[in-house]
C-alpha cells in the first residue's frame, strides 16, 4: 500500500463550489474573489487581504509595496522553502541569512542584531512548518531599529502566537494555499495587512497595475498578472468554512505521530514551544546526530523504496547553487541550518492520514534506522 507524502481534502462542498462558479459567466475578477479577501482577513485578524496566484507572488507584492530594491538588505532565515529569500531577489535587494533556532527551526532573534547594518531595510520571518517565529521579540527589534517586519506564514494559517493569529505581527503578511497546505486553491497566495495603502498597491500590482476605478486599459504603475480566478476563490472559501475541522484533523495525525515516535530511539519529534497554538503544516521529524547525512539519505530512499512518500524538509537555502554563485555563501556559513537540514525527514501527513497509516510509517521507519 502506497502513502502519499500529502493529500489535499476535498469534499463535496468544494466541488460544488467549483461547478458553481464554472456554470456562471464570470469566472475571474468577480464576487467570490472579494469575499475570499474578506474573509480571510477576518481569520487572520487584520483589516486587509488581497488574493494572488501563489504565496510566492503575494510576497514579491509585499517586498515591492513596501519600497525594497537595490542596495537594501533583508534579514531572514536560511531554513525555508527558497521563495521567501527569492522573492528579495527580484527587488534587487540582498538577503542577509541568519542562522535559526535549534528547537523551533525559526530565524533566531539573538543573531540578528549582529547582522543589521546602515543598509538594513526589513526582517522577513518564515512561520516554519507552521510553527510560529518569535513574532514578539521580532518585533521588538524591528521597532529598535527602524525596520519593516515581514511575516512569511505561508505554512502557518490558523497558528498563534501568545493568543495572535499568525498573519497578524508584521507590517504585512503572506499565506500559502498549495495542496499540501492547511487549505488549497489549487495555487494560489494572499496579502494580509492592517496597512490600506500597501494593500491598494498589492491590488493594483497584482491586476496589471491598474489603479482604483481605472479603465481596463489604464495603467498607473508597473503590475503583474498575480490575480486569483474565481474558481480558486470559490474552492478557497469552501476549505476555509471548514478550517477549525481542517486544524483539528492535522493535529490529531500530529499527535499520533508524536506518541508513536516517544518509543522509537534516534528519532526527535517536533517542538512545540509553550505559547503557541500550531496549525500543522507538515510533519518532519529529525535524526539526531548520530545519524549523518548520508544516513538519513538511505533512510529516505529505503522509505520511498517501500511506498511511503518522504523529503528532506529543507535543504539551505544559502548551499542553493545559484545563492552560492550570486552571494558567495557555503557550508559552514550557518552550522545549525545544515546540522538541521542534514538530518530532517517530511513524512506522509494530511488530514485523511489513519492511524493504522501512521503506524505502518513509523514501524517502516524504525526498521530503516535499526539496519544501520
Amino acid at each position: 500500500m502506497k502513502i502519499p507524502l500529502a493529500k489535499p481534502d476535498i469534499t463535496a462542498r468544494e466541488i460544488e463550489a467549483v461547478v458553481g462558479i464554472l456554470r456562471t459567466p464570470q469566472l475571474s475578477l468577480g464576487p467570490k474573489l472579494e469575499e475570499f479577501e474578506k474573509k480571510l482577513a477576518e481569520y487572520a485578524g487584520v483589516n486587509h487581504a488581497v488574493a494572488t496566484n501563489s504565496g510566492t507572488s503575494a510576497l514579491h507584492l509585499i517586498i515591492r509595496a513596501l519600497g525594497i530594491g537595490p542596495g537594501d538588505e533583508v534579514i531572514t532565515t536560511p531554513f525555508s522553502f527558497i521563495a521567501s529569500a527569492n522573492c528579495i531577489l527580484f527587488e534587487g535587494a540582498k538577503p542577509i541569512f541568519v542562522d535559526i533556532d535549534r528547537k523551533t527551526l525559526n530565524i533566531d532573534p539573538e543573531r540578528i542584531k549582529g547582522a543589521i547594518t546602515s543598509k538594513t531595510k526589513a526582517i522577513l520571518g518564515v512561520d516554519v512548518f507552521g510553527h510560529p517565529a518569535d513574532w514578539l521579540a521580532l518585533e521588538k527589534i524591528a521597532q529598535e531599529h527602524g525596520l519593516l517586519l515581514i511575516e512569511d506564514s505561508a505554512e502557518a494559517l490558523g497558528s498563534e502566537l501568545a493568543g495572535r493569529r499568525c498573519g497578524s505581527f508584521g507590517k504585512a503578511a503572506v499565506f500559502g494555499f498549495y495542496p499540501n497546505k492547511q487549505i488549497t486553491t489549487g495555487e494560489g497566495g494572499m496579502v494580509v495587512t492592517d496597512d490600506s495603502q500597501v494593500a491598494a498597491l498589492c491590488h493594483s500590482m497584482t491586476n496589471q497595475g491598474r489603479g482604483e476605478g481605472s479603465e481596463w486599459l489604464e495603467h498607473v504603475r508597473l503590475g503583474y498578472n498575480y490575480r486569483m480566478d474565481e474558481m480558486s476563490a470559490a474552492l478557497g472559501l469552501a476549505q476555509l468554512s471548514r478550517i477549525e475541522e481542517i486544524i483539528a484533523a492535522r493535529a490529531q495525525v500530529a499527535k499520533w505521530y508524536t506518541k508513536a515516535f516517544q518509543q522509537i530511539e534516534g528519532v526527535e519529534p517536533p517542538y512545540m514551544a509553550a505559547d503557541i497554538k500550531m496549525s500543522w503544516f507538515v510533519y518532519v521529524v529529525r535524526l539526531n546526530e548520530a545519524f549523518t547525512q548520508k544516513d538519513r539519505d538511505r533512510i529516505l530512499n529505503g522509505l520511498k523504496q517501500r511506498g511511503i512518500g518522504c523529503r528532506n524538509y529543507f535543504a539551505p537555502i544559502h548551499l542553493q547553487p545559484f545563492y552560492k554563485e550570486t552571494l558567495g555563501t557555503k557550508k559552514g556559513d550557518f552550522p545549525i541550518t545544515e546540522a538541521v537540514s542534514w538530518r530532517t525527514i517530511a513524512l506522509p501527513f494530511y488530514n485523511r492520514l489513519k492511524k493504522e497509516q501512521v503506524g505502518i510509517v513509523v514501524d517502516v521507519l524504525s526498521d530503516l534506522i535499526n539496519q544501520g
